[in-house]
């Protein structure tokens, strides 16, 4: 069974192109994930298939009308069971590596994109099980968080990577940031590798990484140690 995740968005084009090169194309030609992107605005409502409407109360913004998300969803919910329905807002909690790899040790994700000013709050309310913010800032919409949260969880998925082993020493895995790394020439305009790095003693080379990859983390990132 591969890992299905089902984006609903209102600019199917704006996320696109993401899933078509690199790691996530080949995961999808490997049928280890399958990603379906939706057009929101085929469950619009009227001759103009509208999906958006002003806010009860007055202000500035137009809402993501309730129904057109309702009828999308219930839709796909019929065909198969989701483990998790995500809406990307600005207000959720704030994305990390444990949240990517808690989602992909899930079977099948639904990713809704939020827009204008957001959703109705009874589709929050009824539908949603994750409300995730990818940072601290506001976008035109929720397609690139939607981009950043898939492409997060399918480098973790077995098979994806050609090492599986690379994805467990990325920065955040274990509340680390990466240490430095190094490549061919060993001497680069007088710039040389740490010798460390040459002498072929694995041992001491994963505790010299690990403590740069702690100074480092307390120099630039102070707060993951909290």
């Amino acid at each position: 069974m591969s890992f299905r995740i089902d984006i609903i968005s209102l600019l199917p084009t704006l996320i696109e192109s993401p899933f078509n090169a690199s790691i996530l194309k080949r995961a999808q030609q490997k049928d280890l994930v399958e990603i379906n992107i939706h057009d929101l605005r085929e469950y619009g409502q009227g001759k103009h298939k509208q999906v958006d409407d002003y806010a009860f109360g007055g202000g500035a913004g137009m809402v993501m009308l309730a129904q057109p998300i309702f009828e999308c969803i219930e839709k796909l919910k019929k065909e198969r069971v989701y483990d998790a329905i995500v809406y990307t807002t600005p207000d959720g909690a704030r994305f990390n590596q444990k949240m990517a790899n808690k989602l992909s040790l899930l079977n099948n994700v639904i990713i809704l994109c939020g827009h204008y000013k957001g959703i109705d709050q009874r589709v929050r309310e009824s539908l949603i099980t994750h409300e995730i913010s990818i940072g601290d800032y506001v976008l035109s919409g929720g397609e690139i968080a939607a981009a950043v949260i898939s492409d997060a969880i399918v480098r973790l998925i077995p098979g994806v990577l050609n090492d599986g082993s690379s994805a467990l020493t990325d920065s955040f895995q274990d509340d680390l940031l990466a240490p430095p790394i190094y490549t061919r020439p060993a001497n680069f305009k007088g710039m040389k590798v740490p010798e460390i790095l040459l002498s072929g003693d694995s041992k001491r080379i994963d505790e010299w990484r690990n403590e740069q990859a702690i100074e480092i983390t307390r120099s630039r990132r102070p707060d993951l140690f909290s």
